[in-house]
């Protein structure tokens, strides 16, 4: 029972202050100044290789009805 309560004073006190220390520590990391343009970046990730959006002058698809459609 002694290990039991040395670990949580230790988790009440110094754990807690390194976790809280840690958080801090992640949030002024991506506040940080040169950070805009990756974060940019990464939002725009999934528009990167669109051109336009399909309209109705799409050619017709030519899947067969005789093979099972694939999810897209």
């Amino acid at each position: 029972m002694e290990t039991y309560t040395w670990l949580r004073a230790f988790a009440d006190s110094w754990h807690l202050l390194f976790m809280f220390c840690f958080f801090i520590g992640v949030f002024l990391y991506i506040l940080r100044p040169g950070a805009n343009k990756v974060h940019d970046d990464t939002a725009n990730m999934i528009f990167r290789n669109d051109d336009k959006p399909a309209g109705d002058d799409s050619p017709p698809s030519t899947v067969r009805h005789d093979e099972p459609k694939e999810a897209r």
